[in-house]
C-alpha cells in the first residue's frame, strides 16, 4: 500500500489525483472520476471535492493509497 502525506486537516481527493501524477491538472479530476472507478474507504467515490482525512484508503484499480499526517 502507499502512503500519502499531508501536511493539512485534509485534502480534496481531486488533489490526491494530481499528488499521484493520475491528472495533470484540477481540471482533469472529473473527467477522470467519470471514466474510473475510485473508492474511498471501500465505497464508491465521484466527487473531485471529497474531503480525505489521515487514516482513509483510496483505491483506484489495484493501487491503494493511505493518507498519512505529515503536520509539524
Amino acid at each position: 500500500m502507499n502512503r500519502v502525506s499531508i501536511k493539512t486537516e485534509n485534502i480534496t481527493l481531486g488533489q490526491l489525483l494530481k499528488l499521484v501524477n493520475l491528472i495533470g491538472s484540477g481540471g482533469e479530476a472529473k473527467i477522470y472520476l467519470a471514466s474510473n472507478t475510485v473508492f474511498v474507504n471501500k465505497k464508491l467515490e465521484d466527487r473531485r471535492g471529497r474531503k480525505l482525512y489521515p487514516g482513509d484508503v483510496i483505491k483506484f484499480g489495484t493501487t491503494e493509497y493511505t493518507i498519512e499526517s505529515n503536520e509539524n
